[in-house]
Formats: structure tokens, C-alpha cells, sequence
């Protein structure tokens, strides 16, 4: 009884800290996403970076199905659509700009 009480509170703590970072990321993406819709540049932006952003997060929420699904989760649903849509904006502008740059 004593061992579930110790390995269930270290989830518990462990899910909290999970949940921080999560919250970190999330609060720069809605920037970066706003940023890159205003300006509709993504000179600089790599999208290796972003894919690989979104394949940690989907990672992540893999894990949580198989192990605990919580609050965190919903984080990572969170954040993993804040940096499609990046990543969607990224290549959308990317052949923009390589239009534009025919053009001139």
C-alpha cells in the first residue's frame, strides 16, 4: 500500500513539472504563430525544427495514452496544434516567397 501511495505521488509530481514546461512552450508558440501570420515571412524558420517539435509532442501524447491520461495531455494537444499551424503558415509562406522572389 505504502509502494502504490510513493510511485503514485511521484507520477502526480512528475505530471506537475511535465505540465509547467508544457505551459513555457505553449506560451511562445501563439507568438511565433501570430508573428509569422502578420508578417508572412519565414525567413530563418527551419522546418526540420518544427517537424521535429511535433513529433516530440506527438511522443508525448503517445505516452500519456499508454501510461496516464491527464490534464497533460490536453497540453500537449495544445501546443502540438499551435506548431502545426506554424508549420502550416512556414510552407504556405515559404512558396510565397519564392514566387515573389521569381517576380522580381
Amino acid at each position: 500500500m505504502l509502494d502504490w501511495l510513493i510511485q503514485s505521488f511521484q507520477i502526480k509530481s512528475m505530471s506537475i513539472y511535465e505540465a509547467l514546461m508544457l505551459i513555457c512552450f505553449g506560451a511562445s508558440w501563439p507568438f511565433a504563430v501570430i508573428k509569422t501570420y502578420k508578417t508572412k515571412a519565414v525567413k530563418g524558420k527551419s522546418r526540420l525544427f518544427l517537424s521535429l517539435i511535433i513529433i516530440g509532442y506527438i511522443f508525448g501524447m503517445i505516452n500519456k495514452i499508454l501510461n496516464s491520461v491527464d490534464i497533460v495531455f490536453w497540453l500537449y494537444v495544445i501546443n502540438l496544434l499551435l506548431v502545426s499551424t506554424d508549420f502550416v503558415f512556414c510552407i504556405m509562406y515559404r512558396n510565397r516567397e519564392g514566387k515573389d522572389n521569381a517576380e522580381k
